[in-house]
Parts: structure tokens; C-alpha cells; sequence
């Protein structure tokens, strides 16, 4: 039996995960990566080389959970987000990209020099909260979620990258924060319909519910969020939540009821609209 090159192995891979991922290829090569330490580049320039005995086990173990539809972020233990990278687990909802918008249109109503207040509401990994807090030094952020489980990945998180401006809290929403007001509220709550079939397919399959559904057709908790966010918002202070791609009128509706000015959409790397903003003004 011919002996597996690196660049055999990674073909072998992605034939296998043809039928399970819409990405077999990219999915094959983070894998390989993660499991020789290796970089692209590595694995196009040295490829041809024999593969050792114990990477093809690993790898192929981590395959064959692939190809059952487990992440590619889990199998990892990681996912890189903004500047960071993630510590991830099947308590947290894995960071995406197009979560991102969210923290540039943050981090463009933060002074970098000036002493800021943020509180980001539903955590999970820590991705926004020490996204926030890397970019601004002098911002003290309040990173909460309900789940403790989550909350510990956080903050493994805010260690790993060495994140000294953020604290963390368990709370379910605003019910165990303190009588304080905040220059900035960042949140990412769950606003999934729980019979969008969505949930049956991809990543969603194995991720927590709690992070991903919400009642009343997906809007519960953002309309929790945005109601009650005046209470905890100073003069002039922002308000930034995202949300499905079809929901944004509901939510710019819910956001100029409460009383709420200066209301922006802004769209995913799809672009989709995929997070609002808007300020609360002198009340």
C-alpha cells in the first residue's frame, strides 16, 4: 500500500466530506492544520511529503465527526474572530463573521481615549466583549450572560488574550445588573424562530438552543433588550443589537417606539441587514 502524502490525505478528506459539508475542501484544510500545527503555505509547499502514522489517525478521526455534521469550531476547540482567537464549546454559540459588523459599528462610537462604559448582554464566547475591549483600552466593559457555563468560557477567553478591561457577570439579561447606566449596550441575543428549519441543517444542528432561539417568531429577547435598555443607557449612550436578516423592520419599529433616535441598519458580509443601532437621547 502506497504510503498517504499530506496533499493525498487532504484529497481523500474532502472526497469524504462531499455528501455531509458545503465546504469539504476549506473544512479538510483547517483540520489538517489544527492537527500538524502547520500553515497553508506548509501544506502547499511541503504536501508531497509522507504523512505520519499518528497525524492520519487524528485526522481522520476528526473527519469522520465532521462528516456527522459536528463543526469544524468544535472539533477545533477554537474559532478566530475579529483580531482574537476563541476558545469555543458546545455551551457557546460559535462566533461568525458577520457578527463583526456589529462590533465596527461599536467600536466607531467609542472614543479611543476616552473612558467608556459597555455592557454586552449574552456573551458566550466573550467574542464582542473582548473584541470591544481590545480595540479600546480605556473601555470597561460588562460582559453577561445567564448561562455560567458560557460565562466561563468567556472569561478563559478574556485570559487567554490576556483582556484585563472586562468583567463579567451572570445575569439573564438586565435582571442582575446593578442601578448603573452604560456610554454603550452591545448585544447578539438569540432571534431564531423555533420551527425555522434552519435549525435542522449545518452548524445549527449542534449548537445550544438558548443562544439561537427566541419566542414571539424570533423576537422575544430583542424586544426584551430594547425595551428595557433606555434604564440602562446614559444620556446620548448607544444601543446595538443584531438580528435576523428579516427582521429588521420589526426591529427599527420596536427601537423608535421605545424612543430611541438616530436608527441605522447595517449589513452582514452577505449583505444582509444584520444589526441596528440607534441612540438614546436626552430623555
Amino acid at each position: 500500500m502506497t504510503a498517504l502524502t499530506y496533499r493525498g490525505l487532504l484529497d481523500q478528506a474532502t472526497r469524504s466530506l462531499y455528501e455531509s459539508s458545503e465546504t469539504p475542501r476549506i473544512d479538510a484544510e483547517y483540520l489538517l492544520q489544527h492537527v500538524i500545527q502547520k500553515s497553508m503555505a506548509w501544506l502547499i509547499t511541503y504536501g508531497d511529503s509522507k504523512a505520519s502514522s499518528c497525524h492520519v489517525e487524528v485526522f481522520l478521526a476528526l473527519i469522520d465527526e465532521r462528516a456527522k455534521g459536528v463543526p469544524v469550531a468544535y472539533l477545533m476547540g477554537y474559532r478566530d474572530f475579529w483580531t482574537l482567537r476563541l476558545k469555543v464549546s458546545k455551551h457557546v454559540l460559535i462566533p461568525r463573521g458577520d457578527t463583526e459588523v456589529l462590533v465596527e459599528q461599536a467600536l466607531e462610537r467609542i472614543e479611543r481615549q476616552k473612558p467608556t462604559s459597555v455592557l454586552d448582554l449574552g456573551t458566550g464566547s466573550g467574542a464582542i466583549a473582548l473584541s470591544i475591549a481590545k480595540e479600546r483600552s480605556q473601555a470597561t466593559v460588562l460582559a453577561t450572560d445567564k448561562h455560567s457555563d458560557a460565562l466561563e468560557v468567556a472569561k478563559i477567553n478574556a485570559n487567554l488574550n490576556d483582556l484585563k478591561n472586562v468583567e463579567f457577570s451572570v445575569s439573564d439579561w438586565f435582571n442582575n445588573i446593578k442601578e448603573q447606566k452604560f456610554d454603550l449596550i452591545a448585544s447578539n441575543p438569540p432571534y431564531i424562530e423555533a420551527k425555522d428549519p434552519h435549525l435542522e441543517r449545518g452548524d445549527l444542528r449542534f449548537e445550544p438552543n438558548t443562544a439561537l432561539i427566541a419566542q414571539e417568531q424570533g423576537l422575544g429577547d430583542l424586544n426584551t433588550i430594547i425595551t428595557r435598555a433606555p434604564s440602562y443607557l446614559k444620556p446620548n449612550g448607544w444601543l446595538i443589537v443584531e438580528h435576523g436578516f428579516n427582521q429588521a423592520t420589526q426591529v427599527e419599529e420596536k427601537i423608535r417606539a421605545s424612543g430611541f433616535q438616530n436608527v441605522s441598519l447595517y449589513s452582514d458580509l452577505n449583505h444582509l441587514p444584520r444589526c441596528t443601532a440607534a441612540q438614546w437621547g436626552n430623555h
